[in-house]
């Protein structure tokens, strides 16, 4: 396999995929920080109570996809927002082994908390960006998005 010079190669610090990694690095060090502290969850529990929250009642197959997660993770992410009594279990009628999750009125008003950190922690993220510069990124977020679904 040929050598090449690295003068020929891309710095790696120019990379997207590289500058994503450290923003998401980042963004999760600082957004775990501030979970444990406001709401007294790890970011992975925080994640799933938001999407618990926002799209119940929710399988734990749904939930991984909703929080992008694998499923071991969901499930005992949503097994400990259980045993904190912030998320209720209930019996899927189309399937006697599957679950069905959906926020607690303890659940409810935690997950309240989250989002509003959530956004909290988007203005500090992309606070930097105009609003015309944050939309133009989300829009070709969701470009980039739909593109790597299609290819999974």
């Amino acid at each position: 396999m040929p050598t090449r010079s690295s003068d020929t190669l891309p710095a790696l610090e120019r990379f997207l995929t590289y500058r994503m990694h450290v923003v998401n690095k980042v963004s999760d060090r600082d957004s775990n920080r501030a979970y444990q502290e406001t709401c007294g969850l790890p970011l992975g529990e925080a994640r799933c109570l938001a999407a618990i929250g926002r799209y119940a009642p929710l399988s734990v197959n749904d939930l991984a996809r909703a929080a992008n997660l694998n499923k071991g993770q969901a499930s005992r992410s949503a097994q400990a927002l259980v045993d904190r009594g912030l998320v209720s279990k209930a019996a899927c009628e189309n399937d006697a082994r599957g679950v069905l999750l959906a926020p607690t009125r303890a659940g409810q008003a935690l997950y309240e908390r989250v989002v509003a950190l959530i956004a909290r922690r988007n203005d500090e993220i992309f606070g930097c960006l105009s609003e015309q510069e944050q939309a133009q990124l989300g829009a070709m977020l969701d470009r980039v998005i739909a593109h790597v679904g299609r290819e999974g």
